[in-house]
């Protein structure tokens, strides 16, 4: 594979407490997501936090690499449904830490056993770029991932 390099924009206007900023994507693919310190701590429709990028980067990133896992084995899925959860916590001595990335996955796939599913689901987190980034990183990556018939 090629060395892969994306971009994203951000503006912020403010001091931490009461600022604000928004993020764009450089190809378009989102703009203007908005997000802010009141939205890292709490949910707010229509905001976003880097945490929640995170896990929707991870998640996506898991999801490509079960579905390239599984079509190597010879059982390509029919659908993939994938959550993540991003956990950041005070860390002592280290401030807010990144310290957990929860994967769920639930895939429809014919012609594979309950084992099978559960080695390759395993290889797909190993061979993850974002599940290794942050297994490097100290955080504990959880996987658990089930056969929906």
């Amino acid at each position: 594979m090629p060395r892969i390099t994306r971009n994203a924009s951000i503006q912020w206007e403010g001091n931490l407490a009461r600022g604000r900023g928004h993020i764009s994507a450089a190809n378009g693919a989102f703009t203007e997501l908005a997000f802010s310190l009141a939205t890292r701590i709490a949910p707010k429709e229509g905001a976003t936090s880097p945490e929640e990028l995170l896990a929707g980067a991870h998640g996506a990133c898991f999801a490509m690499s079960l579905a390239g896992e599984l079509t190597a084995a010879g059982t390509p899925p029919t659908q993939l449904e994938v959550t993540c959860e991003i956990v950041m916590d005070e860390v002592e001595g280290a401030g807010h830490q990144i310290v957990g990335s929860n994967l769920r996955a639930r895939a429809v796939v014919d012609g594979i056993e309950e084992a099978t599913f559960a080695d390759v689901a395993r290889l797909a987190d190993d061979e993850c770029p974002f599940s290794a980034l942050l297994k490097r990183s100290g955080a504990q990556v959880t996987l658990e991932a089930r056969l929906v018939r």
